[in-house]
């Protein structure tokens, strides 16, 4: 999928993970007790779907209302920090916060904060020219005002380019002419009423005048309802365990850049549906965003398999086509413990790494295929160029590298042993590469 340069306009809510150990019941009520919590925030609601745009290496603005609080404030610095050009027409209001308190990564208890949406001030220049200038354009509605704004609303309607609009029960209707719509089972409901979905997406696009609408239903994919009566059906890979946190805003904000590359809408939902599978299958939203101030191994399960004594190996790579090499690798590494976390260079890391023509294979459907295999626990994406800051927060008890040379000459290796852990260097297979693929695939398509 090419870089494109894409808006998102929406509500942004803030998401903030209280993450520890649970090794006993509280004495006054039958539930546990949460110890050594850290917190941490990230940015929730439409402002997730620009930051996984934005890791994803597209150029993303940010039309949003941002209240004039702390919370707004700190949503507006994360949403910097990642890339996203916040384009904010926002005055007072109160953001709203979504707190999940987990213990050895399983939310126990959720608790929102509402708070008095802001005013959604008129659009000026910059707004107009970062819809002028997008490639694609998601509307994600979280029922605050932003996509119920009416001078919104009219520059929406002239929109010339791809348009999605993930509805909200408490949201605005679709302007018409949107090219996807993508609500879930309950917004379908209360969308079209009850039925099959299928029926509620061909219900839901007469009312809207969309050109397609895919309804999402968690782990069994998605339905889609297009022109002419196209009724596509498109399954999800099921995932044991995962978290579903994000799947939604994964799913509209793949469809929306796979929209703005040209794909036709059956297969930009294909692509949405693989994509949020992968990261339902890696941690949720929490590991996508992952970074200094979001430990990796909270979102993995990790804790839960370091509470029980078992020992956790790590290992990592692009995985760009994967062969029998990366296997036999990654078997190995995973005789070495009891859980195998596969760090993954995401897109923008491999380019560095590869140049400008790899990966050949983006890291959403790497990640699939990673998750899928039978010795690959978890996977988390990373963006530097090596993965030290991954391995300083997951600490892992075995640092496991296929490679041709020693383990002290591993530039991982330091930050490894200062964690407690040990370096394993395991032997390649001879004869088996990504490149050596490439290579043939080319030399074949001359004859």
């Amino acid at each position: 999928m090419s870089r494109r340069a894409l808006v998102v306009l929406g509500d942004a809510l803030l998401d903030r993970d209280i993450d520890g150990r649970a090794e006993r019941l509280c004495p006054e009520a039958p539930v546990p007790v949460v110890s050594g919590p850290r917190s941490r925030e990230r940015p929730g609601g439409a402002a997730l779907a620009a930051a996984l745009l934005a890791r994803d290496g597209h150029e993303v603005a940010f039309v949003t209302a941002l209240a004039g609080d702390e919370g707004g404030g700190l949503l507006g610095r994360l949403l910097a920090e990642r890339g996203v050009d916040v384009v904010d027409l926002g005055a007072g209001g109160a953001t709203p916060e979504k707190i999940r308190v987990r213990a050895d990564g399983q939310v126990v208890v959720r608790v929102d904060r509402e708070g008095a949406p802001p005013a959604v001030r008129p659009p000026g220049e910059a707004a107009v020219a970062a819809l002028r200038r997008a490639d694609g354009v998601l509307v994600s509605d979280y029922g605050r005002g932003v996509a119920a704004s009416p001078p919104l609303r009219a520059l929406l309607e002239a929109l010339d380019r791809p348009l999605v609009w993930d509805p909200h029960p408490l949201g605005a209707a679709p302007v018409r002419g949107v090219d996807l719509v993508t609500p879930n089972a309950a917004e379908a409901r209360g969308m079209a009423g009850a039925g099959d979905a299928a029926g509620q997406a061909e219900r839901i696009r007469g009312a809207t005048g969309a050109r397609a609408v895919a309804v999402s239903l968690g782990a069994q994919g998605a339905v889609l309802a297009g022109d002419g009566g196209e009724i596509v059906r498109v399954p999800a890979r099921a995932v044991a365990g995962g978290d579903t946190c994000g799947a939604g805003d994964r799913l509209a904000a793949t469809a929306t850049a796979a929209l703005a590359d040209g794909a036709p809408p059956a297969e930009a939902l294909r692509a949405a549906v693989r994509a949020a599978s992968a990261l339902v299958a890696s941690g949720g939203a929490a590991a996508a965003l992952a970074d200094a101030a979001a430990p990796a191994h909270d979102a993995t399960g990790v804790g839960a398999v370091r509470a029980a004594g078992g020992r956790i190996v790590a290992t990592g790579g692009c995985f760009d086509l994967l062969h029998a090499g990366h296997i036999a690798m990654l078997e190995a590494a995973r005789a070495l413990g009891d859980f195998l976390v596969v760090l993954l260079n995401s897109d923008a890391s491999v380019r560095r790494l590869k140049g400008a023509d790899r990966p050949l294979v983006e890291q959403s459907d790497r990640a699939a295929v990673l998750a899928a295999l039978r010795c690959v626990d978890a996977v988390v994406v990373f963006d530097e160029d090596t993965p030290e800051r991954a391995l300083a927060e997951l600490a892992p008890d075995v640092w496991a590298k296929g490679a041709d040379y020693e383990a002290d000459e591993l530039p991982e290796a330091a930050t490894v042993r200062a964690g407690g852990g040990e370096v394993v260097v395991l032997p390649y297979v001879a004869g088996r590469s990504t490149t050596r693929l490439i290579d043939e695939v080319l030399v074949r398509a001359e004859r």
